[in-house]
């Protein structure tokens, strides 16, 4: 719950954040040079770039969590059995044996969509958020039955 509270807020300052870079945009093209109307375009191009990339973040945040309760009603969530460090940071090693397991288990099963969101829990465990995101991409995918790239 910390988590969607964190990013709530987080999402809210970003949204009055680009509200105010919006704002300095219109000013500058208000002033009518070539220059302000330039600058003020490229000011006002920030806001839509963060807003296309909160909103996809969101949705793909939204979907995650969705599998996630969905996994967990069929009893399908992984156990966490990480061990750790006495800074409670996950144990590299119990990491690489967890995530050797969960690969091996969508090797067995490529096309199931479990499969998919426990070995994306099995990167994250590894520190390895950019295939962290991409196997959960290839879950969700799979799960709304959408055609995947190999």
């Amino acid at each position: 719950m910390r988590a969607k509270i964190t990013y709530c807020v987080l999402a809210a300052v970003l949204i009055v954040y680009f509200v105010l870079v919006g704002s300095r945009g219109v000013l500058l093209i208000e002033q009518g040079t070539a220059l302000t109307v330039a600058f003020g375009v490229a000011v006002l191009i920030l806001p839509f770039i963060g807003l296309w990339f909160l909103w996809h973040t969101t949705q793909f945040a939204r979907k995650a969590g969705r599998l996630a309760r969905e996994l967990e009603a069929e009893g399908g969530l992984p156990v966490d059995e990480l061990k750790r460090t006495p800074g409670g940071r996950i144990d590299r090693d119990s990491a690489d044996e967890v995530f050797d397991r969960r690969r091996a288990e969508t090797e067995r099963a490529p096309e199931d969509w479990r499969t998919w969101f426990r070995l994306a829990v099995a990167y994250h465990d590894a520190r390895d958020t950019p295939r962290a995101r991409k196997a959960m991409q290839r879950a969700i995918a799979l799960h709304d039955g959408k055609p995947v790239r190999a």
